[in-house]
């Protein structure tokens, strides 16, 4: 496969940036996405140019580090799918793709297709964890949980915080990511002795990092590539009332 790429190239946060024609030549169907720009930065480098800056890590659609948005989808066009899972047998021999870095104020941009996520490392770091003692693992065990919320609570947990939702509200909301980290721990007994302050907390340091407000465009739940559905964000917003109620 021959393809003409578009990617975006900024030099750093202050670089005005651009996208840049490029050529990926002699592309086997069976690379992924990544592994395809692999090969056009070896081309690159041999001509002595620099290379494609992007963000990858475990290549195993676990990390959410490969946030790339192409051809103005997020991940890319197939569903459920990270860009490291992203297989080029999904495009065409003479196909333009267009490679661009999640958009969002939230996530400046650092170089090229690598974006600055800490954000959502800002809003766990607030209260989304656990910190009473909840007693070793025979204790856990020993806690009876219905299965419904054990349920919940694991689709909840299969956030990578990749950000994909963000990069796809037209609000540049992180409602999505924050309502999965809440209602992992607000369905579990062992998140909710501290569920009112955490959902808080976490909603306050959502505000101060500069995101959106919830649109409901639907258009988090069709971009994450774990399908976290739209309604833990309900389930966010009963927490929130509840809190400040009580």
């Amino acid at each position: 496969m021959n393809l003409t790429l578009y990617v975006w190239r900024q030099k750093g946060p202050d670089d005005p940036g651009g996208l840049e024609e490029l050529e990926a030549a002699d592309i086997s169907p069976d690379m992924s996405f990544l592994e395809m720009l692999d090969k056009v930065n070896d081309g690159l480098i041999r001509r002595g140019r620099e290379p494609i800056a992007f963000d990858h890590d475990c290549r195993e659609g676990i990390c959410g580090a490969c946030s790339q948005v192409i051809n103005g989808i997020p991940h890319g066009p197939q569903e459920r799918t990270t860009v490291c899972q992203l297989h080029m047998r999904h495009f065409k021999d003479g196909d333009s793709i267009y490679i661009e870095p999640f958009r969002s104020r939230a996530f400046p941009v650092i170089r090229d297709l690598v974006v600055d996520r800490g954000a959502l490392d800002r809003i766990i770091q607030s209260g989304g964890y656990v910190s009473v003692h909840t007693g070793g693992v025979p204790d856990g065990n020993a806690l009876l949980v219905p299965k419904h919320d054990a349920d919940r609570a694991m689709d909840a947990a299969e956030c990578i915080g990749c950000g994909a939702c963000v990069a796809a509200c037209p609000n540049g909301s992180a409602m999505l990511f924050t309502a999965a980290k809440v209602s992992h721990l607000a369905s579990l007994p062992q998140g909710r002795p501290e569920a009112a302050r955490r959902v808080c907390v976490m909603t306050e340091a959502m505000m101060n990092e500069g995101f959106g407000h919830c649109g409901n465009h639907y258009e988090c739940q069709a971009a994450c590539p774990k399908g976290i559905r739209v309604q833990f964000i309900a389930k966010l917003n009963r927490e929130y009332l509840k809190a400040r109620l009580t």
